[in-house]
């Protein structure tokens, strides 16, 4: 097992691996920038170490800085979290060739999902479901391009390459506007990936959004987990998670778990990743969109529902261990949801709201959990994603828990939490938890345009 630990990242997530770390009697560095000196991770971290200014460009993407922390303070490890590094293959190969271990996969399996073309084929290869489209990337210069969108059949959707968070992404109707959509995603994908290659698939109009975590160790051994459903979404960006989904069977799910497991043994994966799928409740098929080599934001969601500590797990597999359970084993023993509390004003198209916070109580009680950095006091930087705490509840199935009874304690505990001096997407959520079509379980990637004002925040 690892002695100590760096933690390259900031905010809640660095609160949370700290938090696995020393209760597994491991030692942790925090890095931060200069603006960040006053977070908690750095507060409640064994060391730290200032590795910039507030620009991420100069600090948490600071690849020498990293790895010169971890070399001063005596790190054999190296936990990236989610974002910045997590998935940079450049990162993991550097962490390899400085002896120090980068808590993630490979940096071939890193690299071999993160180019979703490839990604497609390889999954195609191995029988995991996919989405009707090009095998590989595709350019306006194709002189079969009609044809071959013809063929997958419109509309179109055309994804980057290398593209992540919506970005680089344009829905095709009909082939009048294809060759324009290619174009535009080809020039905001190279601008934001600096790849501008691009590839076609059907869009499937309104599906839910469902993902599966899994969890692998060097021995070939893939455990999978209950499906969280991600279908709550603003222009691609999550705002809810749901676990187990109101739509998936017990029979889908496990098709899903066969498929997420067949996924991580085709690039020989280790440690946690999710495999994301999209859901047509008509027709009950599910085709694979793309696998995130990294824990999720929404991870306690799973933690919750059977309660495994995925951070715990995720070390112990980066450091040699073995898995000592399987699929089988894993139950599901609540119904869990997150909230993404995020530093936004809904009342402003979402507009990210900086600033210190003069007030904050966080809810409690039976079956709930608040997952981050903030307190009294501290101050919001305007230089990083806007997430301020993941807000998660569980009731227990028999005990008369389940989805119902979730959707009131989260309401309660939604009304409960409370932060001033800064706007935040409390209110949003409050409208989400009270609408009829959300208790139903009617929740598809559409639900907000369809069901709720983009300003909603009243």
């Amino acid at each position: 097992m690892f002695k100590k630990i760096l933690i390259a990242n900031r905010g809640e997530i660095a609160v949370r691996v700290i938090r696995a770390c020393r209760e597994l009697g491991i030692r942790t560095v925090a890095v931060h920038s200069d603006i960040d000196r006053e977070s908690l991770h750095v507060r409640f971290a064994d060391e730290s170490v200032c590795i910039g200014p507030a620009p991420s460009g100069e600090s948490y993407l600071n690849i020498p800085a990293i790895i010169s922390a971890a070399e001063i303070t005596g790190a054999d490890a190296i936990h990236p979290g989610y974002g910045f590094l997590s998935e940079n293959t450049q990162f993991a190969e550097i962490c390899e060739s400085c002896h120090i271990e980068f808590i993630g996969p490979s940096k071939e399996a890193i690299k071999k999902m993160g180019d979703k073309a490839e990604a497609r084929k390889i999954m195609g290869d191995y029988g995991v479901p996919l989405m009707p489209g090009t095998r590989g990337c595709v350019s306006n210069d194709d002189k079969d391009l009609l044809k071959i969108a013809k063929k997958i059949g419109y509309p179109i959707l055309v994804k980057a390459k290398a593209g992540g968070g919506g970005k680089g992404m344009r829905v095709v109707p009909d082939e009048t506007l294809l060759k324009t959509a290619i174009t535009a995603a080809s020039n905001e994908a190279k601008s934001a990936f600096g790849n501008g290659e691009v590839y076609l698939e059907h869009y499937l109009n309104a599906p839910r959004h469902i993902e599966v975590q899994i969890l692998a160790d060097g021995f070939g051994n893939v455990v999978s987990f209950p499906e969280r459903d991600c279908s709550v979404q603003r222009r691609h960006q999550k705002l809810i998670e749901e676990s187990p989904s109101h739509s998936v069977s017990e029979s889908i799910r496990k098709k899903m778990g066969k498929a997420a497991r067949l996924a991580a043994k085709a690039v020989k994966y280790k440690t946690v990743g999710t495999v994301e799928f999209l859901f047509d409740e008509k027709t009950n098929d599910f085709f694979f969109i793309e696998m995130n080599t990294r824990i999720q934001v929404e991870h306690p969601v799973t933690e919750m529902v059977t309660g495994v500590d995925l951070i715990k797990e995720q070390i112990r597999t980066a450091a040699g261990e073995k898995l000592l359970f399987e699929t089988e084993d894993v139950q599901i023993r609540h119904h869990a949801l997150e909230c993404r509390i995020n530093a936004e004003d809904p009342e402003r198209n979402f507009m990210p709201s900086p600033g210190k916070i003069s007030r904050l109580i966080l809810p409690g009680g039976p079956g709930v959990r608040v997952d981050t950095h903030i307190y009294q006091g501290y101050t919001i930087p305007s230089f990083y994603d806007s997430l301020m705490a993941k807000l998660i509840v569980a009731t227990r199935y028999g005990e008369g828990g389940g989805r119902e009874h979730t959707i009131r304690r989260m309401a309660r505990a939604l009304n409960e939490f409370t932060v001033e001096g800064v706007k935040t997407t409390i209110p949003f959520h409050r409208d989400v938890m009270a609408h009829e079509a959300f208790i139903r379980g009617d929740v598809k990637t559409d639900f907000i345009d369809k069901h709720l004002s983009i300003s909603s925040g009243h």
